[in-house]
């Protein structure tokens, strides 16, 4: 539901900025997504009058318009071919600023001068889908006379905030302006000031010129028919159009326009059938004839079922209920006489008949979710007001009302007590009845008890339970104080495994990498643009029995695809540095008939790019392995993993399990997914981990004894991996070697090519002495003598 601000303010007092106003309306449960402020970025844009129109010298489909904006008449040239002599027109004159950064200069368009620009309302940022259709490709002509040279904001109130509220399914009161308006009146204490309904009639009753006949009581339980004669068909006054349009309406003519208000005001959804084409001027409400062919107002020809709810006149059917209106009884411009209906459809048909068509309307939505009949007749009051103060035609007194059995407001019990206990509150009996009043509902203080009678469009108000969260709501469930649990209540916990997946989704947060979260269901093609060989278990996929599409056929057995897209889909956006990762499951299918159903298995992936490289992802690894207590693993270079580049990649090594695999992924896979930058990926066994993780701190005293460092830098074959100097100084070191730590590796001019210089720190320390210098020295030489020994490694001089 979008709510323009502007508008809303017209039913209630707010005295406060819409972000407040959002997180109170989110704290009492009517949800906020989006706030969308329109008319921004326009600057100098003026209303100017069209006062010549002559052709362009130099160019046959350019043309020159004299514009006059009040203090001075502009020479200005166009392309336009919507506009006439006497039009009003927005101006964008020079140095006026326009939506997207766009800045207007005078200059010249083929040898003649052009002063400005004259805008269409695509170029003033209005959406497309709500723009008239007769000015979707040309100039904005405005349809009343404004001041010339009043800026446009000022004219016609584009600026403005429009909020869009997610309703859910019980509450389609909240469908409404006036609905809205009652959430904000009683979430921050205003005054609701509903519409002044007087309508002007004219002698003629309508009831002498309409007749409304139901015969499906079941699928229709009120209808009211209104008569307006003397329509005139015009564009509605713009305020109306620009309320629409932040609506997210589009306007089209004054009587279709003054519907589409009223149903965004009350909710109520209105139709208005040519009268002229409503043979016996009779409305009857029945069920539709099976195999019957009837087209709708969008030209489509629909079958009709013997269970659908349909409008007829004495031969011919006009609209489906509910649903839409037939392109017969269509308000044309010929259109002098109209039936206005405002009708109450039984949900469940309303839904059924659009499923079956698979056609679903702005009405349709709405009854399908259940109106108040008690409304209709006030709509269709609200319609025929505007119509006559409009000036679109006269309103026949009265209406024809058939309402067989009215809804009536139902009185039934709550107890306070039970609701305090229910929420943790302690308030009053006059307290509760304040906030429930404030939602409109009336009570009766019976002290033990209170009776409420809750107005018949609240359909969600059924039970006690309901007028818990009621109140708990106004009340703020911010304001209620937290507490433990009390009584013979067994409180959960989370087990071990998520504790550890909890831990790990903190530690990779806090090292700057964002959790993303990928479907399950996946395209089988996915493998191939990661190059998995045709043997591979990877495509060993479980199949879904009715997938929606090729694109979510199978159960994803890898999720580095999925990783990749996101990546991709970053990269295509100008995300210049990327860090993110997911925890989920990956699907493989049963090994024999005895496995009760397919495997499921905990995977983690990670991936980088931009200023990072494979350092930083090794890091992010050695830290997070390190958060989950696994020590004693090794990284042993990988050759032969298709997805990533040969020489660039590792396996995790813990004894004899792989724990997972890293590295820079290979360039046609980047290729397949057109990202144009190193990745760094790496896909791991969160199962396998589970099992290793230690969470146990062991204290470990802080030592007495002095350390002693010693630097080396050993000058090695290009080709010989640091993991092999290190597995020397770890064999060689023995007890007193307390840690080791590479900190630089040299390739330059002082090195011979083909070589590489590598330094080391290493620190000693005894655990019961202080160590001397001798022995030191001695460990030292014997791991350098190690290393040339093995490696062929010389001390760097």
């Amino acid at each position: 539901m979008l709510v323009p601000v502007k508008w809303l303010k017209n039913y209630v007092a707010i005295d406060m900025e819409t972000k407040e106003l959002c997180d109170k309306m989110t704290m009492s449960g009517s949800k906020v997504e989006t706030v969308e402020k329109t008319g921004l970025d326009i600057e100098g844009v003026v209303i100017g009058k069209i006062e010549e129109i002559k052709c362009h010298p130099n160019a046959d489909k350019l043309v020159i318009v004299t514009v006059n904006i009040g203090e001075e008449r502009l020479q200005i040239v166009t392309g336009a071919t919507n506009i006439a002599v006497g039009d009003y027109i927005p101006v964008a004159v020079d140095g006026a600023k326009l939506p997207g950064g766009v800045k207007i200069k005078k200059g010249k368009l083929r040898g003649e001068v052009s002063q400005g620009m004259l805008c269409s309302q695509e170029e003033l940022a209005i959406p497309k889908s709500v723009i008239p259709e007769d000015q979707k490709d040309g100039i904005w002509i405005l349809k009343e006379a404004y001041p010339l040279g009043k800026n446009l904001l000022e004219a016609i109130d584009l600026q403005d905030e429009v909020i869009e509220f997610e309703i859910t399914s019980n509450r389609p009161d909240c469908l409404s302006m006036i609905g809205i308006a009652r959430e904000v009146a009683a979430t921050i204490g205003s005054t609701l000031k509903y519409p002044d309904i007087k309508v002007k009639e004219a002698e003629k009753n309508s009831c002498d010129k309409a007749r409304v006949v139901i015969e499906d009581t079941e699928g229709c339980k009120r209808y009211v028919a209104r008569v307006i004669e003397d329509v005139t068909i015009q564009p509605s006054p713009q305020w109306m159009q620009q309320r629409l349009a932040k609506a997210g309406v589009r306007p089209i003519n004054n009587i279709v326009d003054i519907t589409n208000y009223v149903m965004l005001e009350y909710g109520q959804p209105l139709h208005a059938f040519d009268l002229g084409h409503v043979e016996g001027r009779t409305i009857i409400v029945k069920k539709g004839e099976r195999g019957q062919v009837f087209k709708t107002l969008d030209g489509v020809e629909r079958k009709i079922k013997d269970y659908m709810t349909m409008i007829y006149d004495i031969n011919k059917p006009l609209a489906i209920a509910g649903v839409m209106g037939g392109e017969e009884s269509e308000v044309t411009s010929k259109t002098k006489n109209i039936l206005l209906e405002s009708a109450y459809f039984h949900p469940e048909g309303v839904r059924l008949t659009s499923k079956q068509l698979g056609l679903r309307t702005e009405a349709s939505s709405r009854f399908e979710k259940g109106l108040d009949p008690n409304i209709a007749r006030i709509a269709a009051d609200r319609a025929c007001q505007l119509i006559e103060e409009l000036g679109a035609g006269k309103v026949l007194k009265g209406a024809v009302d058939v309402y067989p059995q009215k809804r009536e407001a139902q009185p039934q019990n709550i107890r306070p007590h039970r609701i305090n206990s229910l929420l943790g509150t302690a308030l009053t009996n006059e307290e509760m009845i304040e906030i429930l009043k404030k939602l409109e509902i009336e009570v009766k203080d019976q002290g033990d008890v209170l009776e409420v009678t809750v107005p018949t469009y609240r359909i969600d108000l059924g039970q006690e339970a309901d007028f818990v969260e009621e109140i708990g709501r106004i009340y703020g469930y911010d304001r209620i104080t937290a507490t433990m649990a009390r009584g013979n209540i067994v409180v959960g916990g989370k087990n071990q495994g998520q504790i550890i997946e909890d831990i790990t989704k903190e530690a990779l947060n806090a090292m700057g990498l964002h959790e993303i979260l990928t479907y399950s269901f996946v395209s089988p093609k996915g493998v191939d643009k990661i190059r998995v060989g045709e043997g591979s278990i990877k495509r060993n996929f479980i199949k879904l029995l009715n997938p929606l599409g090729d694109e979510t056929s199978v159960m994803r057995t890898t999720q580095l695809p999925n990783l990749l897209e996101v990546m991709a889909r970053n990269f295509n956006r100008k995300v210049e540095n990327f860090r993110a990762f997911e925890l989920g499951r990956i699907f493989l299918p049963k090994v024999d008939k005895s496995d009760p159903l397919p495997y499921e298995v905990m995977n983690l992936v990670l991936g980088v790019y931009g200023e990072e490289d494979f350092f930083t992802l090794k890091g992010v690894l050695d830290s997070l392995l390190e958060r989950l207590g696994i020590k004693d693993y090794e990284y042993v270079v990988e050759k032969h993993h298709p997805t990533f580049h040969p020489g660039r990649c590792g396996n995790i090594i813990y004894g004899h399990h792989t724990i997972g695999t890293l590295g820079e992924i290979h360039p046609e896979v980047m290729e397949n997914y057109g990202i144009h930058k190193k990745c760094y990926c790496a896909e791991l066994d969160f199962d396998l981990l589970l099992k290793l993780t230690s969470l146990d701190a062991v204290y470990q005293p802080l030592p007495k004894y002095p350390s002693i460092s010693r630097d080396f830098a050993v000058v090695v074959k290009e080709t010989t991996l640091v993991k092999e100097i290190e597995n020397i100084i770890v064999a060689e070191g023995g007890e007193m070697l307390e840690s080791y730590s590479l900190f630089d590796v040299y390739r330059g001019n002082q090195i011979n090519e083909g070589y590489k210089s590598v330094a080391y720190t290493l620190t000693y320390r005894h655990k019961d002495r202080t160590l001397k210098e001798e022995e030191v020295n001695k460990v030292q030489e014997k791991i350098l003598q190690r290393i040339k020994e093995v490696l062929g490694g010389l001390l760097r001089e």
